[in-house]
């Protein structure tokens, strides 16, 4: 290729970007908005066997089996009072669950911050009223692989983890509305 035409492909490519960045919309908003999965910055788990299965004490003093989450999509948070992003994200936690008919999805969080009373004086102060299950010897967390905290994870009705996301998120948004309906819809 010749110095002129490699030349007028530089300035055509140099353009082309000088556009886009101009335009104000990020290169990724189109896959952004076709993928409810990328809006929100969560990782697709490639479907595989289901998860395992645990029951759980709750902070209500029952214990919760996976097998009663059957039938239904499941956003389960991994979280502790010590973890700042945690708790702040937990408000827009039980803001996503308002939105939605609670036997067709349920958020549904679980703790190994083993303090019954300080968790229910944080939630009862923020007026929250999600389930919190202690997962004490950390079974639960190791079988998600939690290394980080907040971790949520994203169970289809059939009982299978499709999704993961490690750090807050603002779980009251239309993007993660759309990720759930997108799920409740049988959506891959």
């Amino acid at each position: 290729m010749g110095r002129n035409a490699r030349d007028l492909l530089s300035g055509l490519f140099l353009a082309g970007c000088l556009l886009i960045l101009d335009s104000g919309t990020p290169l990724h908003a189109a896959t952004a908005a076709s993928d409810p999965f990328a809006a929100l910055r969560v990782t697709r788990i490639t479907a595989g066997a289901p998860i395992v299965a645990f029951d759980l004490q709750g902070l209500d003093g029952g214990t919760v089996r996976s097998k009663e989450l059957a039938g239904k999509v499941v956003l389960l948070n991994f979280w502790a009072t010590w973890c700042g992003p945690c708790k702040e994200e937990m408000p827009s936690l039980a803001k996503l669950q308002s939105q939605f008919d609670p036997t067709q999805f349920q958020v549904v969080t679980i703790t190994t911050d083993m303090h019954p009373l300080g968790i229910k004086q944080f939630l009862d102060h923020l007026g929250i009223r999600l389930p919190v299950l202690f997962d004490q010897h950390e079974d639960v967390s190791r079988s998600f692989m939690v290394r980080g905290l907040p971790t949520t994870v994203l169970i289809t009705q059939d009982g299978r983890a499709i999704g993961r996301a490690v750090g807050p998120r603002a779980w009251d948004s239309e993007e993660s509305a759309a990720l759930v309906r997108h799920v409740l819809e049988g959506m891959p």
